[in-house]
Order: structure tokens, then sequence, then C-alpha cells
């Protein structure tokens, strides 16, 4: 197969089926923001190593960048516009608003999505352990102090959420 010859391929990104035909190099980031239409997901670095462009795949924080698009069919991928549902942000997001944990916003979609999965694995985190979660994000525009405040109080909130819901 030579570089111009194209591949149809079928993901399901936040719960829609988008079917479209590219070439088998063409990268997850790539695929998420302009065939599907989701420019929540930013590629900064576009090797892997700062984080914006992290999304989840099959629950797990994943770089987008570092995966093929037709390496994740028969997979669920979750971008930051499916954190929400149609009535309420996430708590993750609200707290982010909060407690001003974003300036430029454009590292905030990997940082919500990393945490998402790491208060899943760890639902009652020390502070020490969000500081540890959240360094393999980059910022340039914070000093992490409002992230990680928000991400221990999305925590908290999560928590009571689901003890009313028990």
């Amino acid at each position: 197969m030579d570089g111009g010859e194209k591949v149809w391929v079928e993901l399901l990104v936040n719960g829609t089926i988008y079917r479209r035909q590219i070439e088998p190099r063409r990268l997850l980031v790539d695929f998420i923001r302009y065939d599907a239409g989701l420019t929540g997901t930013h590629l900064g670095c576009a090797h892997g190593v700062c984080g914006a462009c992290t999304v989840q795949i099959d629950g797990a924080a994943a770089r987008s960048c570092l995966h093929f698009a037709v390496d994740v069919q028969n997979s669920l991928v979750t971008t930051v516009e499916g954190m929400a549902d149609d009535k309420h942000v996430h708590p993750l997001q609200q707290a982010f608003q909060e407690c001003h944990a974003l300036q430029c916003g454009f590292c905030t979609p990997g940082f919500l999505l990393t945490a998402d999965e790491f208060l899943r694995e760890t639902p009652a985190p020390t502070l020490e352990q969000v500081r540890e979660a959240m360094s393999n994000n980059l910022c340039r525009c914070t000093g992490y102090v409002n992230i990680v405040k928000a991400v221990l109080l999305a925590a908290e909130r999560i928590r009571m959420l689901e003890s009313k819901n028990t």
C-alpha cells in the first residue's frame, strides 16, 4: 500500500460512530479534530510528552498523537466533549472552573481526561497522589496549584454524589 491509498475506519467517539476513509497513518488526534470535528482535543508537542492530546481509549487515558486511528477501531474513544451529559457538566469541569484551574485552556482537556481516569482508580486521593497523577501533563500558564485544588474538590464532590446514589 503506497502513501496515497485510503482505508475505511469506523470509530466510536463519545458514543457516536464516525465512518471515514482515511490514510492508514492518520493519527487519532487528527481523526478526532478533522474527521469527527471535535476540536477540544489539542495537538501540542506531537511526541506524547505534553498531554494536550490526551483522550480516553476504553476508559484509559492515552495520548492521541501516539495512536493511529485505524488501531483504535473496536474501542470506545472519549474526548473532553464526551465528559458532560446534556444537563450537567462533569464535576471535574465544574471544579476546574470554580478553582480557576485554567488560563488559556489549551492543556485543560488533557488534564480533565487524565484526572477522570485517576479519580476512578483513586477516589479519595491525597494531595501528593494528585500532584503525581497530574505531573504527566504540562501547562505553561499556571503553577498547577489550582489544577491540584480542582482535582481534590472534584474527588470530594464525586464521592458525595456516589454516596447519595447508593
